[in-house]
């Protein structure tokens, strides 16, 4: 199959205004795309917009009326959707014994219901042209579990999950999905965390050209870095006693807790204040 041409292509990233949204935004235009960030922090997301060369709205993902409305603006700004990137998200570390239930509903809604609302808006709009590209950003943490992140891990289970499921049902649709994997990326949502001799952080750039480079390629699933892709693979094909052995070696089942707390609750603390990230 031939790759696909980005130039003029119209490219909308949620949760754009930092982090790894900023940098695929910033990628996107790079290769020539018309690109369109929306995020609920509307200030940085002026500002993110201004430095990257896009357009910008604002937008909540927890609210599937919200992603219509900016979907519509953007039209009439930009063009039709060619192109979605499901990344906005956020990981609250925690024992799940201790987590609020207020912690799990906003993860719930950003991370889950805020991908599948995107999806089936895009969805939506991108069938009758029988053209288009859907990128839900999972994580490692979506094929493997992390003690403190459990919740966050369910999530990014449920959107890999998803997002195999919706990719079989719109198959003669002529619509591509894509799953990101990325590991431990140098962003907000990893600040304070420690970095791991096997899942060492990588860049937002990394996971930008990776992004990029599925949609160009119509690539189904795509981890960042690469070598987590064989390492999930063989990790999934262990009898539940080996992947819990294997895990406790690599200690898994408490280095997300080990991070430096005041770093982590500066984070928690703005998260807890918007919608989404």
């Amino acid at each position: 199959m031939a790759a696909t041409n980005l130039r003029d292509r119209v490219v909308v990233v949620t949760g754009g205004a930092r982090g790894i949204g900023a940098a695929t935004a910033s990628a996107f235009v790079r290769a020539g795309a018309k690109v369109a960030i929306g995020d609920v922090d509307v200030e940085l997301a002026e500002r993110t917009a201004a430095e990257v060369g896009c357009w910008w709205g604002r937008v909540d993902v927890t609210d599937r009326a919200s992603i219509s409305c900016f979907l519509d603006s953007l039209t009439g700004a930009v063009g039709e959707i060619d192109v979605l990137v499901n990344n906005a998200g956020i990981m609250p570390v925690t024992p799940l014994v201790d987590e609020t239930a207020e912690s799990i509903q906003r993860q719930l809604a950003i991370n889950v219901a805020g991908v599948i609302y995107g999806t089936q808006l895009a969805v939506e709009r991108m069938g009758p042209r029988g053209f288009g590209h859907v990128v839900n950003v999972a994580s490692a943490a979506g094929r493997m579990g992390f003690g403190g992140v459990s919740t966050y891990s369910a999530t990014k289970f449920a959107v890999a999950g998803f997002t195999e499921a919706i990719a079989l049902e719109s198959a003669a649709t002529g619509i591509a999905f894509t799953t990101v994997y990325p590991g431990m990326v140098r962003t907000e949502l990893s600040a304070g965390l420690a970095d791991h001799w096997l899942m060492r952080t990588c860049a937002p750039e990394a996971v930008a050209a990776a992004v990029v480079d599925a949609v160009r390629r119509r690539r189904r699933s795509v981890y960042v870095p690469r070598r987590l892709g064989p390492l999930t693979t063989v990790y999934g094909l262990l009898p539940a006693s080996g992947r819990a052995a294997v895990m406790g070696l690599l200690g898994a089942d408490h280095q997300m807790l080990d991070g430096d707390g005041d770093i982590r609750r500066s984070y928690e603390s703005r998260v807890s204040r918007a919608s989404a990230t």
